[in-house]
Parts: C-alpha cells; structure tokens; sequence
C-alpha cells in the first residue's frame, strides 16, 4: 500500500492546486478523481465551458445587432449551435489537458476512481481497478452538484440543469429559466443572444441577490434588452413535462397564478456541496444540514489531519475561492501561516455586460450599521463606452464616512470582470476613496469610471458628469 504525505480527493480547481502547491512544497501527493477527466465542475461543466459558449453567443449578437453599427455588413448570420459546442468541448480538452501536464510535472499520482474513507488516514479508490493508499494529511476537495426542488422531476433532456443546457444540440424555442442567480442569468443569456425566447422566474425580488439591488436592477434592464422577460418575487409551485413541452407553473406575489410554457426549463437553483460515496463517518465525520464538511479557521476537520475546502465547505462556490483554500492548506500542512481574507473574495457574472464586486454592499453595510458614504458613475459617460458602443452599467465605490476606507465596491459594465481586480488590489491595502480618486487611469479605458465612481464618493467630485 502506497503511503503518502498527501492525498487529495477531487480535482477541480481546489483539489488540483492544493495538490501543486504541496508537491511544490515537498511533499509527496496524490491526486484522486472520481471521473475520467480532471478539473472538476469548473474545468468541465461549470467556468470554462460556459465562458465558451458566452463569447461565441456574443460574437454572434454583436454581428446580427452591432455591426452594422460599425461600418461592417456580414448579411444574414446564422447561429450553428452545435459548432459552438465542439468548440466549447475543443476548449475543454485544452484546459484539462493542462491540468494533467501540471500533475506530471509536478509529479503527483493520479488515480482515477471513486475514492471513499476506509479509516481516517487510508482511502480506497474504486476505479478500473481497486486500490488502497494512505495519507498522513488527506484533503476532501470533492466540490458541489446542482441543486433542484423536491417536486421537480429532472429528465436532463428537456428538464434539464446547467450541465445539459452546456451539450444542447439546438437553441430552445422558449426556454424557462427557474433561478435569477449567477448561472441562470448567465446560461439565459446565451441562449437569448442566439435567438430563444427566454423567461427568468425568481423566488426573491431580484436577480443576482447576492449584489446590491441596484445592480441587479441594472443587469436586469440590460437584458431586457436582448429580450430576457423576468418574473421575481415569483414562486414555482409545478414542473411538467408532456412530450417536448414543459410547463412551469408559478405564483407571484399577489397570489396569481403564472403558468409558462417552453420546450426546455433550466433548473438553476443553486449548488449543494458533494460528499456521496466519501463513507465520512469511516474517518470520523459527517455533515451539516447543509451537507457541509464543518471546518476551523485553518480549514480543518474534527479530526485535524483531514482538511476540507472549496464548494464542499462554508463559504462562496467560486473555483478562485477554492484554490486560495486549497494553497492555505497545502502551506499550513507545511508549517507556515498562511491567511485568506473572504471579505476579499471578488464575485463575477459573466453575462455582457459583466457584473462584479468586492467586499461588502451597500444594503449589508447599512445592515450592520456601518456609517457610509457612495459615489457612483455610469459607463454611458466615458469616451471608451461609446467607442465600443458598450455604454451599459455603472461603478459603485462605498467607503466609511469617516475613514474614507473603501468598503465594497460593485460593477456592472463591459469588462467588469477584468476591472474588479483594481477594487481587490486597492482593498487589500486598505485604501480610501481618495487614494484611487488621486491615481492616474489611462484615457480612454473603462477603469476610469473605478476613478470617476471614487471622486464621487468623496464629495461628489466627479468630472465627466
């Protein structure tokens, strides 16, 4: 039995940089993957996938709307769903071929199979062959599924989740979308740019709730645009399937009821942590009510050699979120004293325009009772947005009355996604408003609006509006 310093469980974007930065560090690491390929749910059916098919459905907008707009005729375009999926699944295979030249350079074990707890330090793996090994330091890095509702019967063909909504073999005629979150805004909105009638249902007041309700407002008008229809505060009480229809049947908040009907329906609902098949309690653990792995601030265990990170413990589901624990832990394994501030943790939407922030808004500041001060500006009023013609969104900046500290800052506008990691930067060193107010950003780009956003929050000093 081969014995190791550590061994990781799941190779999505925490498991597999724990493991890089432990054999970095020395240590002699194994990597076990359930599945064939590795790069877990980002790499293959989550970021990466998705990001692939958000740009070639934008590419295809921009030349049935925008253009024109630029002097450029290409007739009538059309959409050719599935080349966008072999080029989404081209993409993949890149990326997670990556991920295996990083394991054999770094010279870790992979082993390909089910891995379950037999005793607290040994794991069996139930591939094409049964296996044992041991670990002086094990890591459950085993991520999250899709989560759905008691009453919803998943087909995965016309009831589907974002897993199938990444393979479909044509664009719906009307797709429903159960869930304003991260990734039913973002799958709906692939959908709508090539040409589907698409309908968002939310439970909550807004999308993307885990922004300021401004924000979402804004992404909402956006989509809007390319012709997303949204009913929130709206429950769904009903899924049915008969043949190729579905039929989702809702309540909004005045107790009519809202009946859609649609060839396919996207349950995004949200994500639950995975631990099936771990046999946790062999080891000495077991879950929360939220199926979690319970952690201390160092991201262990009860039982302190086995640490667990990423989707599978407390926290944000973000794959960049994941690999800032999985570098803590293989560091802290090695003696040092590693830190994360979760605070600092930026949060995207990849739809276009993007949404992002870092830190915390402004509904949650005043919440607590904090003594703020905002300044916003919109992307219509810079040079850059209207060369591009990406004149959507607004920058936000929230910072401490008194100190001027900055305390949040939240986006929505073309390259959001990119410009967030300025606010991360400014915040880890704990700067004020003044400070980027006071930087030089070149001219023209889309950051000016983070200076501009800054200058109004301190004195309402903006100068292009």
């Amino acid at each position: 039995m081969t014995e190791y310093d550590v061994v990781v469980i799941g190779s999505g974007p925490g498991g597999y940089v724990c493991a890089i930065r432990a054999a970095q560090l020395g240590m002699k690491t194994a990597l076990i993957e359930k599945y064939n390929s590795l790069g877990g749910t980002c790499l293959n059916v989550g970021c990466i996938p998705s990001k692939a098919l958000l740009d070639s459905s934008h590419h295809f907008h921009s030349a049935v709307h925008e253009f024109a707009d630029h002097g450029i005729e290409v007739g009538d375009p059309k959409a050719d769903l599935k080349k966008m999926i072999d080029r989404k699944r081209k993409v993949v295979s890149q990326t997670v071929d990556g991920i295996k030249y990083l394991m054999d350079k770094n010279k870790i074990d992979v082993y390909h199979g089910l891995g379950s707890f037999k005793d607290a330090h040994t794991v069996e793996i139930d591939g094409e062959k049964k296996e044992t090994i041991k670990g002086k330091k094990i890591v459950i890095a085993t991520g999250s599924k899709p989560a759905s509702l008691p009453f919803i019967e998943l087909d995965k063909e016309r009831i589907i989740t974002s897993t199938e909504a990444l393979e479909l073999q044509e664009i719906p005629k009307h797709m429903i979308v159960i869930g304003g979150g991260v990734i039913g805004v973002e799958l709906g909105s692939v959908y709508a740019r090539l040409g589907a009638k698409v309908s968002v249902v939310e439970y909550l007041d807004r999308i993307v709730p885990s922004f300021d309700k401004e924000i979402g407002k804004e992404l909402m008008k956006s989509m809007k645009k390319i012709g997303v229809k949204f009913h929130v505060s709206t429950k769904v009480t009903a899924v049915e399937r008969d043949g190729d229809n579905v039929t989702v049947v809702a309540e909004d908040k005045k107790g009519n009821e809202v009946k859609l009907d649609g060839d396919i329906c996207l349950v995004s609902i949200g994500r639950r942590a995975y631990t099936d098949g771990l046999n946790l309690e062999a080891a000495g653990l077991s879950t929360n009510d939220k199926g979690q792995v319970e952690v201390n601030d160092n991201l262990q265990s009860k039982v302190d050699h086995i640490y667990a990170i990423g989707d599978v413990v407390r926290g944000a589901m973000l794959a960049h979120k994941a690999e800032e624990e999985g570098v803590f832990v293989a560091e802290h394994m090695n003696g040092e004293h590693p830190h994360i501030d979760y605070n600092l943790v930026p949060n995207v939407v990849y739809t276009w325009p993007e949404v992002a922030s870092v830190g915390k808004g402004e509904e949650a500041l005043k919440e607590e009772g904090r003594d703020i001060k905002t300044g916003s500006f919109p992307m219509r009023a810079l040079g850059r947005s209207r060369a591009s013609g990406d004149t959507d969104g607004v920058v936000k900046v929230i910072a401490d009355a008194k100190t001027d500290e900055i305390l949040g800052v939240q986006m929505v506008g073309a390259r959001a996604a990119d410009m967030i990691a300025e606010a991360v930067v400014a915040m880890e060193y704990r700067a004020s408003a003044e400070d980027i107010a006071r930087m030089s950003h070149a001219h023209p780009t889309y950051t000016e609006a983070m200076k501009e956003a800054a200058l109004a929050a301190t004195g309402n000093r903006a100068l292009h509006m």
